[in-house]
């Protein structure tokens, strides 16, 4: 079972919207701000924000840049993140309910496509 972000960093994550087919997260953070260890299930992520993080989970690390106004693919996956940039970071997160179709996850995804 994945952590829920509401439930590992609830200063950060808030849900804004829910019903039985998707779930939207709004999240925003700081510079230096970390992430506890969290999941998400596949996932489209909003930037409305330019920011700068490294995302961590078993001993992978991914550093990202992503400007504000992009909408990004997030596979299903658990891992940390960390703020690492000068400015806050300020994003929408639409998380799908229903199964994949074949219902297996990619492996090894470690941040957005």
């Amino acid at each position: 079972m994945q952590r829920d972000p509401t439930v590992t960093d609830p200063g950060l994550y808030t849900v804004i919207f829910e019903n039985e087919r998707v779930r939207v997260l709004e999240y925003r953070d700081g510079p230096g701000d970390r992430t506890s260890p969290h999941g998400h299930p596949d996932s489209v992520m909003v930037t409305l924000s330019s920011f700068k993080r490294r995302l961590t989970s078993g001993g992978r690390q991914v550093e990202l840049e992503l400007p504000a106004g992009q909408a990004r693919w997030l596979d299903a996956q658990e891992h940390a993140g960390e703020n690492i940039g000068d400015t806050a970071t300020h994003s929408i997160f639409v998380e799908l309910k229903e199964p994949r179709p074949g219902g297996s996850a990619a492996e090894g995804s470690l941040g957005p496509r």
